[in-house]
Parts: C-alpha cells; sequence; structure tokens
C-alpha cells in the first residue's frame, strides 16, 4: 500500500511536473508571440505614422499652393478689371472726339462750301466787269500814235476777242504778242490779259505763274492790283485759301487806293471766316 501511494505520489509529482513544464511552454511561445505581434505593430504604427506625416506634408505643401493659385487669380482678375474698365474709359472718350471731329467737320465743309459758291458768284460779276475795265483801259492808252503800229492792233485784237469771251483765241493772241513784243511798253496788259484768260479757261495754275510774272517783271504796271486780285481769285478756286488771304492783305497793304481794294477787303473778310 506504501508502495502504491509511493507511486502515486510520484506520478502525480511527475504528472504535476509534465503539466507545469507543459504550462511554462505555452507561456513562453505566448510572450514570443506578443513580443513578436507587438514589434510587428509598432513597425506598422510607424510606418503609418511616416505614412500620415508624409500625407500631411503633402497637404500642407498643396493648401500653399492652392493659397498662392488664388492670391494669382485673385490679383490678375483685379488687374484684367481695370485694364478693362481703362479701356472702356478710353472708347467711351474717343467715341466723344471723334462725334466731336465729325460735327466740326461738317460745318467747316458746310461753310467752307457756302463761300465758295458766295465767292464764285462774286468772282463772275467781278471778272465780267474786269475784262471790259481791262478793255476800257487798253482803248484809254494813248491812242493817237499806238494805234497806227501792229503792236497796238496785235493788242487791241487779243482785248477784243477777251471782251467777246473767246478766252482759248485771246489766250494765243496774247501769247503771240509777247512773243512778238516782249520789250513792249504794252507788255504787262498783254500780260494780265495773257493771264486773265488762263484764269477764264480755269487754268488756275497757270494763271497764278503769268500774274506772278507780271508782279516780278513789272512791278510799276498799273495793272498790278488787277494781277493780284486775279491771283487771289485762282488761289481760292485751288483751295489755297491761306495763300489767297496773303495775296489779297499786300494788295490791300500796298494798293489801297486802287479800284479793286474794296473788293479785295470784302473778300478777304469773308476768307477770314474760315479757320
Amino acid at each position: 500500500m506504501k508502495k502504491l501511494i509511493l507511486t502515486s505520489l510520484f506520478l502525480t509529482a511527475q504528472l504535476f511536473s509534465l503539466t507545469s513544464h507543459s504550462a511554462l511552454f505555452d507561456d513562453t511561445e505566448a510572450r514570443k508571440k506578443i513580443l513578436e505581434l507587438e514589434k510587428t505593430t509598432q513597425s506598422q504604427n510607424q510606418s503609418t505614422q511616416a505614412a500620415l506625416n508624409e500625407l500631411k506634408k503633402n497637404q500642407q505643401a498643396l493648401e500653399q499652393r492652392l493659397t498662392s493659385l488664388e492670391a494669382i487669380a485673385k490679383n490678375g482678375l483685379a488687374d484684367v478689371q481695370g485694364q478693362f474698365e481703362a479701356l472702356r474709359l478710353e472708347n467711351s472718350r474717343l467715341k466723344g472726339d471723334l462725334e466731336l471731329v465729325t460735327h466740326n467737320l461738317d460745318l467747316a465743309q458746310q461753310r467752307q462750301k457756302d463761300l465758295y459758291t458766295d465767292t464764285d458768284v462774286r468772282l463772275r460779276k467781278l471778272e465780267s466787269s474786269a475784262a471790259p475795265a481791262a478793255q476800257a483801259a487798253a482803248e484809254a492808252a494813248p491812242a493817237a500814235a499806238a494805234k497806227e503800229t501792229d503792236e497796238l492792233k496785235q493788242l487791241e485784237a487779243a482785248n477784243a476777242l477777251s471782251k467777246d469771251a473767246k478766252y482759248k483765241e485771246a489766250f494765243s493772241a496774247y501769247d503771240k504778242f509777247l512773243k512778238d513784243y516782249p520789250g513792249s511798253a504794252s507788255a504787262a496788259d498783254a500780260m494780265y490779259g495773257l493771264g486773265y484768260s488762263q484764269f477764264a479757261l480755269k487754268n488756275y495754275k497757270s494763271a497764278i505763274a503769268t500774274q506772278q510774272k507780271l508782279l516780278d517783271t513789272h512791278a510799276e504796271s498799273a495793272k498790278v492790283p488787277d494781277a493780284m486780285m486775279n491771283m487771289a481769285n485762282s488761289q481760292i478756286q485751288l483751295g489755297q485759301v491761306a495763300a489767297a488771304k496773303k495775296t489779297l492783305r499786300d494788295l490791300v497793304r500796298k494798293f489801297p487806293d486802287s479800284e479793286v481794294t474794296p473788293t479785295a477787303q470784302k473778300r478777304l473778310k469773308a476768307l477770314e471766316t474760315i479757320r
């Protein structure tokens, strides 16, 4: 019995020892597993934290870029709006200036048209009376002696053609006279008649040149005021208003007692209204 008891006790002790060893072995493995799990978890947490930090960093960079872009867009839009407003104001100003210029141009054109119409009417009246005056002046020349010469006959013939409004033929007659008698005492009269014929034929530039030649070569001639008047009329026909004003001013200043001076003064006054 005692042996049985001892055997039983021994077995119990072995069993207890085996049980304890088994329990001890399980606990070690568990701890090992736990440690490995903790290590793995810690590693994962570190990786996760690093990834989270990177994401935060990227988010902050993105927010900064977004803020910068918003600022640029805001400033850019404000600049575009400012430029648009400036362009709108400039366009309004230019539109107003254009309307004003157009109005002034229309007004000036109308005034010029009215003036030219009036001038043309006066010119016709003046020139219709000037031709007979030229003819009368030529006829009043020292008749007794001059009429006996071919020189005077040619001039009288030219004056007669001008009086009959045969300006083309008159031009040829005056031109022939000046070529035949370039040193004639009546050269100034013939030159004036030549320039007047050119004016009548609407060859205004040639008329101005002819009358200017009379002024240059026969400055003492009584025909000078008439020649200046004819020059001014030609300049008006060519639209040379400034030149016409100057010619008329010179005429009035140099020949205040001339028969054509009152007409020149009226024409100058009319031209002065043109700016």
